[in-house]
């Protein structure tokens, strides 16, 4: 049997375990999948109890998923580029490998036929979801990138570290309560935790005269998965622009960290109708 977690602060909206146990249902695995609600203050005991409880691997949601990457032994390419975790291997000898299935999924959700190249992307927020969605976005050619926040100083640590790892791309970073013309953006990413049950679920990162001026070619992509559609994502929809939620890039970095515990592939419809029975 396979003994799995999640660790974050807070996780009362989380529907990772019901996602992970179809997945892995589907491919025969029997599991355990432990919601493991843990600060960052308590992070180094934690990390104590996953190695000597006798645990396979685990995820890590906010706000952990860059502070993690400094317990590892070993990363992916993925991990260390972002430099931020989302996915941990225990293996036999009990080190830690790190992996960012965020970025799998990220892209993923992002339809083929939507072509980027040499396209602005708008990124809302600058955590750690942030560094996933400049990774895929650098993966699809996007050109230029405006990242928006609500506090342009405590943003600088992730704005000089993509800037050094992206060094083709141009990135500029704005204060989001003086939001500029998106019109020259065409794909606009929400990277906060805004418009989600528990945390704001009535608002939005943008005004509605934001959304306004979009041409309906414009993408706008909510990483926010509970509720399915957001209020940013309802809005966006109402003006004919091209959506895409938050559940199918849950979907397919939980697909692809179950692949990395068990090197099985899971049927993900399962894994979608589970989450959409949760939610």
């Amino acid at each position: 049997m396979f003994k799995l977690g999640i660790i974050g602060y807070p996780l009362g909206h989380s529907i990772s375990a019901v996602i992970q146990k179809a997945g892995l249902n589907s491919i025969g695995e029997e599991c355990c999948y432990d919601v493991l609600e843990t600060s960052p203050e308590d992070l180094i005991q934690r990390i104590k109890y996953l190695k000597t409880n006798g645990y396979n691997g685990f995820n890590v949601t906010i706000p952990l998923k860059v502070p993690m990457s400094l317990f590892l032994d070993d990363i992916d390419d993925y991990a260390n580029i972002a430099g931020c975790v989302n996915t941990v291997k225990i293996e036999s000898d009990h080190s830690f490998y790190g992996y960012n299935t965020d970025i799998y999924g990220f892209k993923k959700a992002i339809p083929d036929t939507e072509n980027l190249r040499g396209e602005r992307a708008s990124i809302l927020g600058t955590g750690g979801a942030s560094r996933a969605a400049v990774v895929g976005l650098s993966e699809r050619g996007i050109k230029y990138i405006d990242f928006y926040t609500r506090n342009i100083i405590n943003s600088r640590q992730t704005l000089d570290y993509v800037r050094e790892k992206f060094p083709n791309i141009e990135f500029g970073v704005f204060q989001i309560q003086n939001i500029r013309s998106l019109s020259d953006s065409k794909i606009i990413i929400n990277a906060t935790p805004i418009g989600m049950k528990g945390y704001m679920a009535d608002q939005m990162p943008l005004e509605r005269a934001d959304l306004d001026k979009l041409s309906s070619d414009t993408i706008v992509y909510d990483i926010v998965y509970n509720p399915a559609k957001t209020i940013l994502i309802q809005e966006a929809q109402k003006r004919g622009l091209k959506t895409i939620g938050g559940l199918d890039m849950l979907i397919y970095q939980a697909e692809r960290a179950i692949e990395i515990w068990t090197g099985k592939h899971p049927d993900v419809q399962a894994m979608k109708i589970a989450a959409l029975e949760a939610l």
